[in-house]
């Protein structure tokens, strides 16, 4: 993991080794965050770890439950419905938007990259997974152009890390297959953007039905947060 010192306190840097830590659970859902702890988990300055708990409140990663008292925000059913509710309103949308003219060659090379971390055999692949996921989608939004959109779209795909980490770690596997992204692809080609709404609305509520299954039949999950 690289390590955020005085003398590199990039922003960037360290909010991605954070969301790491979120997604992964090694911060867990609720668990107590502040700059004292990000310092020394982490090797992040108090004024980086300061500025870096401001905006993941601002994105609900995490939670202040009183003026001293900061919390990761919990997973919950609640929360994974909601990601996917959203996801299914907006994703669509922007794949329509952007059609032909996403960076097809960038898809199949993150494709491909997914399908040689599977099976899943370690923690380190199941998050190096779902980066190449998150990119991956991202590169789908790209084109689109408009930034606010963008945004959106990077805070969904960083919430639905935490919610895929479920399955890869239950399952060892992943909740669509090659030939699926591979189907989306094509018709992503035709530029046709009611073809595309379509397609990307059933992936994503295909996936949805797949990680409530293997919430729903795994005894762990049964806690108001879903830990693994």
């Amino acid at each position: 993991m690289p390590e955020v010192t005085n003398q590199n306190n990039d922003a960037d840097v360290a909010y991605e080794i954070v969301m790491d830590a979120i997604v992964t659970q090694r911060l867990s859902p609720s668990q107590k965050v502040s700059e004292n702890i990000l310092n020394d988990m982490f090797g992040i300055s108090r004024t980086a770890s300061r500025n870096l708990i401001e905006r993941l409140v601002a994105q609900q990663f995490l939670v202040s439950i009183s003026p001293r008292v900061t919390q990761v925000a919990p997973l919950t059913l609640l929360e994974i419905k909601q990601n996917f509710t959203l996801r299914k309103m907006l994703l669509p949308e922007i794949a329509a938007l952007t059609g032909d003219k996403v960076d097809f060659e960038r898809l199949h090379i993150l494709n491909n990259k997914i399908q040689s971390l599977l099976p899943i055999k370690n923690d380190d692949d199941a998050l190096e997974l779902l980066k190449t996921n998150k990119e991956l989608n991202l590169t789908v939004c790209y084109p689109v152009g408009y930034p606010l959109l963008l945004d959106w779209a990077r805070q969904l795909e960083d919430t639905a890390m935490r919610i895929y980490w479920l399955y890869t770690k239950t399952k060892k596997s992943f909740p669509y297959s090659n030939e699926q992204q591979n189907f989306t692809f094509k018709v992503m080609k035709t530029d046709e953007p009611k073809k595309i709404q379509k397609v990307f609305h059933d992936m994503i509520s295909q996936t949805e039905e797949r990680i409530l299954n293997a919430i729903f039949s795994h005894e762990q999950f049964y806690t108001q947060d879903l830990l693994v």
